[in-house]
């Protein structure tokens, strides 16, 4: 299913058959809140995706797919608005046929990061909107549910990117823009076995 054409609320939901599409996606973007009554977060999605991006991008420079979750982990809110709890698998969804397994799996996790940083970490601060959310997503893990999670392959990158995304809020930071990210998709995508827009 193609993510063309707007429904109501949002974009259709299914999977981002192309770099193109992505791109289109994340332009969308701008001017777009994890809100959607601009209550949550102090930056549109389309900046916050570039932050969260640019800090993965500067502190793990090799690792071009989790910079890539970092820019992508938010689309759910865009494709669903106001579905905070599902917005991360939402997303994962979107991008797993064209960006990878690692990809969809990353941000799919990202939530549950965020749940299991409140599990180990208890004293560290949240911004209003992520505490907020904090319940609707299940609420803070319990050993159990923590211990599990830290067993993950992915748990430690997963906590990478859920810190990069807490990071990556903050009002008038230039991080770049999105056309920049295109070369980056499409190796991505590549690598993930699928045809690249490059040359179109």
């Amino acid at each position: 299913m193609e993510l063309s054409g707007r429904t109501g609320a949002g974009r259709s939901v299914g999977s981002a058959g192309s770099v193109e599409e992505l791109m289109e996606l994340l332009h969308d973007c701008r001017g777009a809140w994890d809100t959607p009554d601009r209550s949550g977060d102090p930056v549109d999605l389309h900046d916050h995706a570039l932050q969260t991006a640019h800090l993965l991008r500067r502190s793990h420079p090799a690792d071009k797919e989790l910079q890539v979750a970092g820019l992508v982990h938010d689309l759910g809110h865009v494709l669903r608005p106001g579905d905070d709890a599902g917005h991360a698998d939402t997303a994962a969804r979107a991008v797993r046929s064209l960006l990878g397994a690692r990809v969809a799996r990353l941000v799919e996790l990202h939530v549950a990061a965020k749940r299991y940083l409140a599990a180990v970490e208890p004293d560290r601060t949240l911004s209003p909107q992520s505490a907020l959310t904090l319940r609707a997503q299940g609420g803070v893990m319990g050993p159990a549910e923590a211990a599990a999670f830290a067993r993950d392959p992915l748990a430690e990158d997963a906590v990478t990117l859920r810190r990069a995304d807490d990071a990556g809020k903050v009002v008038g930071l230039d991080a770049g823009v999105m056309d920049d990210w295109r070369p980056v998709l499409e190796l991505v995508a590549e690598r993930a076995g699928q045809p690249s827009d490059r040359g179109r």
